[in-house]
């Protein structure tokens, strides 16, 4: 009897092993923007979460947006937290499908693009011409940035100079030196940054709006897997766990709301509009 419940426990211990392997076979890796030090670590408390909700997960970080792109497309990484800009590309490539974004804590989800310039710059006029002769400074593949300016046929072609930022915040801080005449940034940094820069102003904006942070994966991942991580995302909002609040914490974020690619419905044409089909290779 004795021998047959030590076999029984061990019968026991192998399947509890084999199904928390199992639940943990899957590396799910995921990109992330670090174009300011320390950004990744912001993420971190998400890895707590998602192994409680038993997906092993890790995060790599992307030191650009073109980094992240390729990274995306060669498999490197399963899924990324996207600007749209890149986001969009995915989707034009149909590498990609939205599941998630993130609602910060003031209540927004979306941001759009601002043109700023030193005081006294005449408000952008909405087409290529207003580039002429002058230093343009934006980040590489953003919706708020190389999208939006390439947008504008011609732009590259008379613009004086055409200068690439790793971050917002260097663009802006590079225009408030006279080093760019116009700078492209996304309007939240700006919101958040416009104080520090009295010599600065908002000459332009783009009407629509861009889903912010969207969480896009790989169209080749398990329908089930995508479900799953979709909903385990979607109840962060009334989850009051100890690790569901270090994640709203560190994201400063209240709610994660579902996103499909019918809320790219501006940036998706903007994208277009600048020159990407299937075939972008990620640079122009």
């Amino acid at each position: 009897m004795k021998i047959a419940r030590i076999f029984l426990s061990l019968i026991t211990l192998t399947l509890i092993i084999f199904v928390n392997t199992y639940a943990f076979a899957s590396q799910f890796k995921f990109g992330i923007m670090q174009d300011k030090k320390g950004a990744a670590a912001k993420y971190r408390p998400l890895l707590t979460y998602l192994k409680k909700k038993n997906i092993k997960a890790s995060f790599i970080s992307a030191k650009s947006y073109p980094d992240a792109a390729i990274m995306f497309a060669n498999k490197k990484i399963d899924g990324m937290f996207s600007g749209s800009g890149i986001a969009g590309c995915m989707l034009v490539k149909e590498l990609a499908i939205p599941i998630v974004r993130p609602v910060n804590k003031n209540g927004w989800s979306t941001y759009w693009e601002v043109v700023l310039a030193q005081k006294g710059t005449p408000k952008f006029t909405q087409n290529a011409n207003y580039f002429k002769n002058k230093s343009v400074i934006f980040c590489s593949l953003a919706s708020s940035g190389e999208f939006f300016f390439r947008s504008f046929k011609g732009s590259a072609n008379i613009c004086k100079k055409i200068m690439k930022a790793p971050s917002h915040f260097v663009a802006i801080d590079t225009l408030s030196r006279g080093i760019a005449d116009i700078a492209i940034v996304k309007n939240r940094v700006w919101d958040n940054e416009k104080s520090k820069y009295p010599n600065i102003i908002k000459v332009g904006k783009d009407p629509g709006e861009n889903p912010n942070g969207t969480l896009i994966v790989s169209n080749k991942t398990d329908p089930k897997l995508i479900e799953k991580m979709t909903n385990i995302f979607l109840g962060l909002k009334n989850d009051n766990s100890p690790e569901a609040i270090a994640v709203k914490n560190k994201l400063n974020i209240e709610a994660y709301i579902k996103t499909t690619i019918d809320d790219f419905k501006f940036t998706i044409p903007l994208i277009k509009n600048s020159g990407v089909d299937k075939n972008f290779n990620f640079s122009f």
